[in-house]
């Protein structure tokens, strides 16, 4: 597989899990839907390894790897399936594309990446900006009071595991497939989805609705075996930093597919916000090539 497929492949699944974990949780609860999915997509991972005959090593390079995915995986998912309960499917997306800036600031003291300059200085700033614009109108809606406040710094929260997880991961350098990595990330993470649902819930519900039946079998195909394997592939062809199509077209996305098929309201704090962020995202990833290309320019003038 190319490298642009995979991108392609990622843009579409992450840009339709935001609102595919909203109808999940409908009618079932967050603790149901997220463990059916991760159930969904480790027997999905274990049964494509055997039939491909992958090789699933358990060296101590591919160990620390599979902890590594796992306890990302964990943490990161179980975050953003408590905030789903509070805030729109289009804003998760939005504050989860803050995970680049977070993952590049991290490889550059763990792996050795490229350093901080003036663009991305100025990257860094305006992704803060644009949180704080998402903050701050939240706040004054809701008097500061309001559930979403803590939806919006458990998605960050999420941001932050994720992006620590795959520096780790990068760290490790066990050179494993796409699929081992995917499928030793769901075997560590998946038990612990299942005891924390059945210490924290425990609920099977009666009658689980067809919406959340078609988004928990989704994730769990699409979400969580192909799009964490698409995922991993591209991170071993790439920076850990620069992942950077995926974060700028998927939130823009999530928000109108939330907006257009979940009723879901665009405040003009979102959009500020969004545009804040996105403009971040360029100037971290792209900023050097900018101010470059300006100096050539110049000089040719």
């Amino acid at each position: 597989m190319s490298v642009p497929a995979a991108y392609l492949g990622i843009i579409v699944i992450w840009s339709t899990t935001p609102l595919a974990i909203k109808w999940s949780g409908e009618g079932t609860g967050f603790l149901f839907a997220l463990t059916s999915r991760m159930l969904i997509g480790v027997l999905l991972c274990l049964l494509l390894v055997r039939l491909l005959r992958v090789t699933l090593p358990w060296h101590r390079q591919a160990v620390l790897t599979y902890l590594g995915a796992g306890i990302g995986i964990y943490g990161a998912m179980l975050s953003v399936y408590w905030s789903s309960q509070f805030i729109s499917s289009g804003l998760m997306s939005v504050l989860f594309g803050m995970a680049p800036i977070f993952t590049g600031v991290l490889a550059i003291f763990v792996l050795g990446e490229q350093s901080f300059s003036i663009g991305r200085v100025v990257g860094i700033l305006l992704g803060l900006a644009g949180l704080a614009v998402v903050f701050a109108g939240d706040f004054s809606t809701s008097g500061g009071t309001s559930a979403a406040m803590a939806g919006i710094a458990a998605v960050l929260f999420a941001t932050l595991l994720h992006s620590i997880s795959t520096v780790f991961v990068k760290a490790v350098g066990a050179h494993l497939s796409a699929l081992a990595t995917t499928t030793g990330g769901l075997l560590v993470s998946t038990p612990a989805f299942l005891l924390t649902w059945w210490w924290f819930d425990g609920f099977l519900p009666d009658v689980v609705p067809q919406q959340s039946v078609y988004a928990i079998v989704y994730l769990g195909v699409f979400g969580s075996a192909l799009g964490f394997a698409l995922f991993y592939y591209a991170l071993k062809r790439l920076e850990a930093g620069h992942l950077a199509l995926v974060p700028l077209i998927t939130p823009v996305a999530a928000l109108f597919l939330g907006h257009g098929l979940n009723n879901e309201e665009i405040s003009p704090a979102i959009m500020l916000g969004t545009v804040f962020i996105l403009s971040g995202l360029v100037f971290y990833q792209w900023g050097g090539a900018f101010r470059r290309f300006a100096r050539v320019n110049a000089g040719d003038d």
